[in-house]
């Protein structure tokens, strides 16, 4: 083999293994939350339902569709109301959800391996009415009425691809959460 043929074909190994190398570090996916950019969850209640969104901005994803979904659980108290319309205050915190929403970001959404997460609402709604039993009223003659549903519980589970998890992030409050909810992961 003649010496410029040996040098070209080193010269091609070189550059073959620079790629290959410089390709497989540009493809491994380091998933992390930019800086300010870590869960943050906003809970509105209105009446008998309590809407939840969450925001994050997370950097070094792979090329893969991602799947976030956010799990909102809580309980609502209700007044007691006899055949009569007197109302008196219930006893028991009737469970109410899981209520679960998932968001699914397509590929082409990340840029450079970035994305601001945005998720679809999770709706949790207490029933208007429930049994004289569950709202812990003195007899069968009462109805449980007026729920004020207080949330308890958040969950984001960020997957990527969808079927692996990457975040797990929650927030439990037995006394309740409101407002901007900053997660745990």
């Amino acid at each position: 083999m003649n010496k410029t043929l040996k040098r070209l074909l080193t010269l091609l190994a070189a550059f073959l293994l620079v790629f290959t190398v410089g390709v497989t570090t540009a493809q491994a996916a380091s998933p992390h939350f930019k800086p300010g950019g870590s869960p943050v969850c906003t809970v509105t209640v209105s009446g008998n339902t309590a809407t939840t969104t969450c925001k994050a901005t997370i950097a070094g994803l792979g090329n893969d569709d991602l799947l976030a979904t956010v799990t909102v659980s809580g309980f609502a108290v209700y007044q007691c109301r006899n055949g009569g319309g007197n109302v008196a205050p219930g006893q028991n915190k009737v469970l109410i959800g899981p209520a679960v929403a998932p968001t699914l970001i397509d590929s082409s959404a990340i840029k450079n391996g970035n994305l601001t997460l945005n998720t679809n609402p999770a709706v949790l709604t207490a029933p208007s009415q429930v049994t004289a039993q569950q709202a812990g009223c003195p007899n069968n003659n009462w109805i449980g009425v007026n729920p004020v549903l207080t949330v308890t519980s958040i969950s984001l589970v960020i997957e990527q691809p969808p079927g692996t998890q990457i975040f797990n992030c929650s927030k439990t409050d037995p006394n309740g959460l409101t407002g901007s909810v900053a997660l745990t992961c």
